[in-house]
């Protein structure tokens, strides 16, 4: 059964920092490409950014283009979210989430429909 564990959520002022990590429970993790969505609240959960199997390969949504970056680390099977410059509408729960089908070595996807695992995710609050 594949796990999915985020932490590193917290409360940051806006202009602040914080790095998201999702460790996954077993070590095929590094044939998988990974995704982090976020929920805030009120809104349905938004796509931001994802990252192939190797880590050669990433894509984000523009909202968070710039200041965000996604890397992995296969070999200790965990996946995080590196996010600078946080504003006050980065307010969400960040989720993480496994995509256990190989679709290519540089294919990366936005879409929540293709994971197939998620994590229970953990809270960002960013104040003004």
């Amino acid at each position: 059964q594949v796990q999915l564990v985020e932490s590193g959520g917290g409360l940051v002022q806006a202009g602040g920092s914080l790095r998201l990590s999702c460790a996954a429970s077993v070590h095929s993790f590094g044939n998988w490409g990974m995704g982090w969505f976020r929920r805030a609240p009120g809104k349905e959960r938004e796509f931001i950014a994802t990252i192939n199997w190797s880590g050669g390969s990433t894509y984000y949504a523009d909202s968070c283009k710039g200041r965000f970056t996604v890397s992995r680390d296969n070999a200790k099977d965990t996946a995080y979210l590196q996010m600078n410059n946080l504003r006050p509408e980065d307010t969400a729960v960040y989720y993480c989430a496994a995509d256990l089908h190989y679709r290519g070595p540089s294919y990366v996807s936005s879409d929540e429909e293709e994971y197939d695992y998620w994590g229970q995710g953990t809270q960002v609050t960013v104040s003004s």
